[in-house]
C-alpha cells in the first residue's frame, strides 16, 4: 500500500492510513457508485487555507443527490473533518480527496433500500502540479482524443462520480500512449468538451472563450474561479460552443482544475498556439490565481477558508 500520509478520516474517525480498508465486494468497486472531490489546501502568509472548501463539499453533496446517495454527515461536519485531517497529518499545503461511496450492499446493480450502506472518507496528502511544474511554467502538448465525452442523458456529467472517470482514463491514456501530456475530448456533436480532467479556455483577439456546462463538462470550481477573476480584471469571457479547429487558431489556450490549477497549452495535435506557450492573458490569470495564496490578490470573493489550528513548523 502506498502511504501518502499518516492519518485519514474515515466514517467519523481519524485512523491510521493503513487501517482504512474496504471489502473487495464493496459496491463502488464493482459498479463505480462513488462521488468525490479534489480540493487544495494552500500555505499562505496567514497560515494554511482551504480554497473554496465549502463550495467543493457542497458539490460533493450535489453529486450524491443526483445519484440518490445519502451522505451520512452534514456539510459542516465534512468541513470540520477536512480541517481536522490537515492538522492530524501536520500539513500546510495539501490535496484533499473526500469520497462517498456505496459499501457492502450486495451484488445487485441497484441495491435494495434497506441494504444501502454509504461510507465517507477524507484523505489529505501532499501533491504537486498535476501536469508538472514545467508544464505550469512553459505549457504542455496535448491532442484531441478519439474518445468522445458522454452524450447528454446517458450519465450525468455534472456529478463528479467515480464511474464517469472511465472516460477520463481512456482519453488520458490514449494521449500518453501517443506521447502527449493530456488529451481533449469532444462531445457527441463533435464540438469541444474538456480535457481528461480539466476544463478548457481559449483566447482569441483579447477575448476568452470556454465551452458551456451543456457541452458534457463538469462545471469546475477552478473554472468558475478563473471566469470570475477574469471578469473582475476587465476581461471578456464568453461561454459558448466551440468547434475543434478553433484550438488550431487560438492565440492562447489553458486548462483549469483543482489538480492542474491553470496549466497553459502550447500545442494541440502538434499545432502550436500563436504565442507558442503561456501568453499574456494566461500569465495574468496565473498571477491573479496564485496571488490569492501569496497575498498579492485580495480575497474579494471569500474563497479562502482558514484551517484555524496551529500547524507546527517543520
Amino acid at each position: 500500500m502506498t502511504k501518502l500520509a499518516d492519518k485519514i478520516w474515515f466514517n467519523g474517525q481519524i485512523i491510521n492510513w493503513e487501517d482504512a480498508q474496504i471489502h473487495v465486494m464493496t459496491h463502488a468497486l464493482h459498479y463505480g457508485t462513488s462521488v468525490f472531490e479534489g480540493i487544495r489546501c494552500y500555505d499562505t502568509p496567514n497560515g494554511p487555507v482551504g480554497f473554496r472548501l465549502g463550495d467543493h463539499l457542497r458539490r460533493l453533496e450535489d453529486s450524491a443527490r443526483i445519484y440518490g446517495i445519502k451522505i451520512p454527515f452534514a456539510l459542516d461536519d465534512m468541513i470540520a473533518a477536512s480541517k481536522q485531517i490537515i492538522v492530524a497529518n501536520n500539513l500546510k499545503s495539501a490535496y484533499w480527496r473526500p469520497i462517498a461511496f456505496l459499501g457492502e450492499c450486495g451484488m445487485g446493480v441497484t441495491p435494495k433500500a434497506d441494504r444501502v450502506k454509504v461510507d465517507l472518507a477524507i484523505a489529505a496528502f501532499p501533491w504537486g502540479a498535476y501536469l508538472g511544474e514545467e508544464g505550469l511554467a512553459k505549457g504542455v502538448d496535448v491532442c484531441i482524443s478519439s474518445w468522445n465525452r458522454a452524450a447528454p442523458n446517458t450519465i450525468p456529467v455534472l456529478a463528479k462520480a467515480g464511474g464517469n472517470y472511465l472516460s477520463s482514463y481512456l482519453i488520458g491514456k490514449e494521449a500518453r500512449d501517443r506521447g502527449y501530456v493530456e488529451g481533449i475530448g469532444l462531445g457527441v456533436n463533435g464540438l469541444i468538451s474538456e480535457g481528461a480532467g480539466e476544463n478548457l479556455f481559449v483566447m482569441m483577439n483579447g477575448k476568452i472563450y470556454t465551452p458551456p456546462v451543456a457541452a458534457s463538462i463538469l462545471g469546475g470550481i477552478t473554472r468558475d474561479s478563473v471566469i470570475r477573476l477574469a471578469k473582475a480584471d476587465g476581461l471578456e469571457v464568453l461561454e459558448q460552443d466551440l468547434p475543434r479547429e478553433i484550438l488550431y487558431l487560438a492565440d492562447e489556450i489553458f486548462m483549469t482544475g483543482t489538480a492542474a490549477e491553470i496549466t497553459p497549452i502550447r500545442s494541440v495535435d502538434d499545432i502550436p498556439t500563436r504565442v507558442g506557450g503561456p501568453g499574456k492573458i494566461t500569465k495574468r490569470l496565473q498571477t491573479l490565481f496564485h496571488g490569492l495564496f501569496n497575498g498579492t490578490t485580495e480575497d474579494r470573493f471569500g474563497w479562502l477558508d482558514p484551517i484555524e489550528s496551529t500547524v507546527p513548523a517543520e
